[in-house]
């Protein structure tokens, strides 16, 4: 049998400066303001025979080199092996810039101060270890997500349609409404944290210029809030690459203030967590824990020589930098310049009888119906967006379709085959963890 489960969470303020670069947008914006503060949420478990943390970083994206920084100092501060650590993002649209991305600049100065500080939610969660109970379950909230992609009546598939637009003929894929949430009770019976999982994009604001968690962000404060109970919630963002809050075959949301679609949303989708929740009958207190990492050969998509050609003339000949033909251009010139084929993480964990796994991109979330059919656990997590970005992770039947999300950028890269080679290892490192207690 296993020995006793311990755990402990926490959270670390990773709040940007007021003037930091904001990502999320075709253009660059600076923060003027903030609406809620961003953070690092650490859980850290650990039993006599490992130990691991799972942290969710309420960012829009980060890369690999910058995610092994925080990983690095979190292993120095705990002495949790750096490979145990799993480090997420919900890709908030109103943060700071992680990266460079079409029309908008890195911000270098907010990601050496926020790469170390975000470590010190592990840290802290560690500090907070105690004798726990674990139990899991899954609701259902299909009116809080659906595909963003839409067949149209031109043959076209376009993101984003306008709402009941007469041209709208059917998505163009599927949606998962499962609400995931794992409870880690202590010994008097008080949670001590939540781990949860939902995919979806993000929640639009008009707020354009202030910083702000989001969904995710609400999502936190409305599960305690729900529960009557102080605790950490660490909610991961699914497959979601293609998902949105809001149906275009209804009527467009109102939003009698910026973040009332942000916080109504989060708290429905919270409220399905709960009602979860309060069906566990079985909290266990000695589960087999597991981290397993393999390693995959991403590959971008290449332009052609006349691609490429006109891409330098259009780069040359506009002036107007916020032309987003001349951002594509200028992408796909930028894009030449990457390693055709890189390595990039497929991280699995093991809870007992929870599955979970990290893929570090903008996942479509077929990928993640897929894997949850072939994994060999009770209940399966899948985390986009976890320990590296690779942009854009779409289905090849997508790929073909086009839309945003295929439209060639250092955002938008991923070349067919991606698809089958994304799953196929995540089921295969599910499975090993498996076949390993």
């Amino acid at each position: 049998m296993p020995s006793q489960l311990h755990v402990g969470a926490a959270t670390s303020n990773i709040t940007p400066t007021l003037g930091t670069h904001m990502i999320g947008f075709f253009e660059d914006r600076l923060a003027e303001d903030v609406h809620d503060e961003i953070c690092s949420r650490a859980l850290v478990l650990h039993n006599d025979d490992m130990a691991m943390a799972i942290v969710v970083l309420d960012l829009a994206v980060a890369w690999k080199a910058d995610l092994d920084v925080t990983k690095q100092r979190a292993s120095d501060l705990t002495g949790i092996p750096a490979d145990n650590i799993c480090i997420s993002c919900t890709h908030t649209h109103y943060g700071p810039a992680t990266i460079g991305g079409l029309g908008t600049p890195r911000d270098e100065q907010y990601m050496s101060w926020a790469m170390e500080k975000a470590a010190d939610a592990v840290k802290l969660a560690q500090n907070r270890l105690q004798p726990a109970r674990v139990g899991h379950a899954s609701g259902s909230c299909p009116e809080e997500t659906h595909n963003r992609r839409w067949h149209m009546q031109d043959g076209s598939v376009i993101m984003h349609p306008p709402h009941q637009s007469p041209d709208i003929v059917r998505p163009a894929g599927p949606k998962d409404p499962e609400v995931a949430v794992a409870v880690f009770i202590g010994e008097d019976g008080r949670p001590i944290a939540a781990l949860c999982n939902y995919p979806t994009h993000y929640v639009g604001t008009s707020a354009a210029n202030v910083v702000s968690a989001n969904f995710f962000g609400a999502f936190c404060r409305a599960l305690p809030r729900l529960a009557g109970h102080d605790f950490v919630t660490v909610a991961t963002n699914g497959c979601c690459g293609d998902v949105y809050y809001a149906d275009p075959t209804g009527e467009a949301p109102p939003t009698p203030h910026p973040f009332y679609q942000v916080e109504r949303s989060a708290s429905a989708v919270a409220a399905s967590a709960y009602g979860a929740w309060q069906q566990i009958r079985d909290f266990e207190p000695h589960v087999d824990l597991g981290v397993l990492t393999q390693m995959i050969d991403f590959r971008r998509r290449e332009s052609s020589e006349q691609e490429m050609a006109r891409a330098r003339q259009l780069y040359a000949d506009k002036s107007d930098t916020g032309d987003k033909e001349w951002i594509y251009a200028r992408e796909m010139l930028l894009l030449a310049e990457e390693p055709l084929v890189r390595q990039t993480p497929i991280m699995g964990l093991r809870i007992g009888a929870l599955g979970i796994v990290g893929m570090p991109g903008e996942i479509f979330v077929d990928y993640g119906l897929q894997i949850k059919a072939r994994s060999p656990f009770a209940r399966t997590m899948p985390i986009e967006l976890a320990n590296d970005y690779i942009g854009y992770c779409p289905t090849d039947v997508a790929l073909v379709e086009g839309s945003y999300e295929t439209r060639l950028a250092r955002t938008a890269k991923a070349a067919p085959g991606t698809e089958k080679q994304m799953v196929d290892a995540a089921v295969e490192v599910l499975n090993r963890l498996a076949e390993s207690q």
